[in-house]
């Protein structure tokens, strides 16, 4: 028991055993050190907000700047709180670097080309790669999810918007696949395939220009502003970060959330009885529900105070790192009642899953899409769809970011060939 004067000591955080469940920790930060002060795996010492009316005061205050160069650390320590290798690969000037007016006239620019009308028109061809991954293992009787279906699909996806030639996309899995085996490791794996994506990116932004089509590419180089374009940096910083930021959120997303759906039978049959039924507003609200419960990203990325502030009755310094820990703020009692039940048809349900404010998700509508259409063909085809082993041999890759499971193995009745 403590002294009347002793502070209660915080959970460890950042290890195994938080990363299967990061809950409880986080539930004792909101309580007792809202705005956490404390030093990350790589080294570097950062905040971490956790109450969700802090949280959405952070993600909206421009005193907090994206841009890396805000950070107080020496050079040396500033690789560490980016992607890996995108500083060297000159992939510095995408959305999630930058602030106002950069980010601005960028934003605008990628909007005139990333419309909801050009993701509305990509829903029979997320539905036909559904089909096709879902064939490649019907017949099995067994799967893992993870490997043969939430990571390709996102890829695929992407890869067909952007305009990447279907001959090329495997190089883009492989390379993606780089990315998320050495999330939580050596971070060389991760640099070697940046900067492999930049220059195919770039080789491919100058074949466009003499050819341009329907594609998202082909959008982003017709995009124009007053006359102003995205120069070729510029260009191939947002292709890149689209396909990047876009993956593995969508990986994620359905991972975590065919997860949580197991682990609720009641509210996994709840949803597949409205989808025999022909409805769509459970799945809607019930992938908004899965998104806040355990959502793809666990923290917000990276922010830098650029002038003195309070945030949660903690003062911040100029040059300090901020982390909003949307998978805390997202389970705040405070602002979300019975946060840590999982309710398909919960209302009022303003998750931070896709952040908010000015850096709020581009391509939310799209993960939406892909995640809303891989769940209702997933538990329409296979309604018997269960965990292939005990939920305790699961492991959820390393990583401050994004959250995700290593491997999902399934079993169900195969479909009659």
């Amino acid at each position: 028991m403590n002294a009347p004067n002793d502070q209660p000591t915080p959970p460890e955080l950042f290890t195994w055993e938080f990363a299967a469940d990061p809950y409880p920790a986080y539930a004792w930060l909101r309580e007792h050190a809202p705005v956490h002060r404390t030093r990350l795996p790589s080294g570097v010492e950062a905040w971490l907000v956790t109450r969700y009316a802090d949280a959405r005061q952070a993600l909206a205050d421009q005193r907090l700047s994206k841009n890396p160069a805000h950070h107080d650390e020496p050079a040396h320590a500033k690789g560490k709180t980016g992607i890996p290798g995108e500083r060297k690969a000159e992939l510095m000037t995408h959305l999630l670097n930058i602030d106002p007016p950069d980010h601005t006239r960028l934003r605008r620019l990628v909007s005139k080309a990333f419309t909801p009308r050009r993701v509305a028109a990509f829903a029979p061809r997320v539905q036909e790669l559904t089909d096709r991954l879902i064939d490649s293992f019907a017949t099995k009787g067994e799967a893992d999810l993870i490997h043969e279906f939430a990571f390709p699909l996102p890829i695929y996806a992407i890869c067909d918007m952007l305009g990447v030639p279907a001959e090329d996309q495997d190089d883009f899995r492989d390379w993606a696949g780089q990315m998320i085996r050495h999330g939580g490791g050596p971070r060389g794996g991760v640099a070697r395939a940046v900067k492999q994506m930049r220059a195919y990116l770039v080789e491919l932004i100058h074949r466009k220009r003499g050819d341009l089509g329907d594609d998202l590419i082909s959008g982003l180089i017709r995009a124009s502003d007053h006359g102003e374009h995205l120069t070729e940096n510029e260009a191939a910083a947002m292709a890149f970060i689209l396909l990047f930021a876009g993956f593995e959120t969508t990986v994620n997303l359905i991972g975590n959330g065919t997860y949580a759906l197991l682990r609720n039978p009641g509210e996994r049959a709840r949803l597949q009885r409205s989808l025999a039924a022909g409805e769509t507003e459970l799945l809607a609200t019930g992938v908004e529900e899965l998104l806040r419960h355990d959502g793809p990203v666990e923290l917000a990325t990276w922010r830098f105070a650029t002038e003195p502030l309070t945030i949660g009755g903690q003062r911040v310094e100029v040059g300090d790192p901020v982390l909003v820990v949307l998978a805390a703020a997202d389970r705040d009692p405070e602002r979300f009642p019975d946060p840590d039940t999982l309710d398909l048809a919960r209302r009022d349900n303003q998750h931070l899953g896709y952040g908010h404010g000015i850096h709020y998700c581009l391509g939310a509508p799209l993960a939406r899409l892909e995640g809303q259409t891989a769940l209702a063909t997933l538990l329409t085809r296979l309604p018997d769809l269960r965990l292939g082993v005990d939920p305790d041999e699961l492991r959820w890759r390393g990583g401050l970011i994004m959250r995700g499971l290593r491997t999902l193995p399934v079993r169900f009745t195969p479909e009659a060939r």
